[in-house]
């Protein structure tokens, strides 16, 4: 049995993660930490665990003084609050799955760019595994750090790297066109996102300057071994979840559709949780579930080919990715409390 503590259990990532982990065969969670429902039972705060999950939340300082009663630690905070935590609980011989963004760009000076901090933990960088099972399985099997990908570049990385990987489009001419729904915004109260504000519109945000668009270049260049620099731009879209992705880059060898559709089959063909499809995706067909659709066009008019992507960003852009991940770490069914179809309507 997997003794599991989730930091930051209460936002929607971090609740998601509890939903998952306390169905899952192999784990038991140890304690549950919220900032701002310290002291609440779970149930209270998420009412569809009512009678299922009575746990109450913890500060802290009380998780820390708990973790050698476990065997991973998940964090889901903002980020900058994951140093220390994760310096202690490595220490300990614990393993880590940061679902924030602490550990995800290798460079301190990017990430002081983006997220205008100093990063203060530069000597575990190296010993962090960016955590996308489909690229870096390998790797994540032997690493006790793993930072969880983001909800967008998960969607875009998985959309584009067999382009990147075998030189088919030029690297400088990537656009990434995102939607959204409400919850990547996080439970946090926010004008933007309130229903009055954000229903019966649509609206691109962070223009030229999301953070997530360095993590996406980041994974990218190593897949193309050369650096890529891209346009990422992201819309906010009324619904509660689902990312829905459309990616651009000029064609530089002439292939067909049909071809690419074999090269991207080939490439996910022992992927679980990848699916390539004739269909254009759909958040509807993803939602609540760990897959990742995509689907290509070529257009052979201006010689440029459109991947389009779809993933619930709840659950394989965050929590289930994290679940995945941790299956991979602890050498059992990496499909294991993730083998879900979406429900619907």
């Amino acid at each position: 049995m997997i003794n599991a503590g989730i930091i930051g259990s209460t936002g929607y990532a971090g609740q998601q993660l509890v939903w998952f982990l306390n169905s899952h065969p192999d784990v038991k969670i140890n304690f549950l930490s919220s900032h701002s429902y310290n002291g609440i039972s779970f149930s209270k705060i998420y009412g569809n665990y009512s009678k299922k999950l009575e746990s109450i939340c913890i500060d802290i300082k009380e998780a820390e003084n708990k973790l050698s009663e476990i065997d991973i630690l998940f964090i889901a905070l903002p980020h900058g609050k994951s140093f220390d935590l994760v310096k202690k609980a490595l220490d300990l011989g614990i393993k880590v799955i940061d679902l924030g963004a602490d550990f995800r760009l290798k460079d301190p000076k990017i990430y002081k760019k983006w997220y205008e901090l100093d990063h203060k933990a530069t000597n575990l960088l190296p010993k962090s595994v960016y955590g996308l099972p489909e690229l870096n399985r390998n790797i994540i099997k032997k690493s006790n750090l793993i930072a969880n990908p983001g909800c967008y570049p998960t969607a875009s990385i998985l959309a584009l790297t067999p382009l990147l990987k075998f030189n088919i489009i030029d690297s400088s001419s990537i656009i990434i066109d995102a939607k959204s729904g409400v919850s990547g915004a996080g439970r946090s109260l926010n004008t933007a996102t309130l229903y009055g504000e954000c229903n019966e519109s649509i609206k691109a945000y962070s223009v030229s300057a999301h953070r997530h668009t360095p993590e996406i270049e980041q994974m990218l260049s190593q897949v193309n071994n050369k650096d890529v620099s891209l346009l990422f731009t992201p819309h906010l879209v009324p619904m509660n979840r689902g990312i829905l992705a459309t990616c651009y880059g000029n064609l530089i060898k002439d292939v067909s559709e049909e071809e690419l559709y074999e090269i991207y089959n080939s490439f996910y063909k022992n992927e679980s949780f990848v699916r390539v499809i004739k269909e254009i995706p759909e958040t509807k067909w993803v939602k609540g579930s760990n897959i990742c659709d995509i689907a290509i066009r070529v257009d052979e008019r201006t010689k440029k080919v459109i991947i389009i992507s779809a993933i619930d960003n709840l659950i394989k852009g965050a929590a289930g990715q994290a679940v995945q991940n941790m299956n991979i770490m602890f050498n059992i069914d990496e499909n294991k409390g993730l083998d879900l179809l979406s429900m619907f309507p």
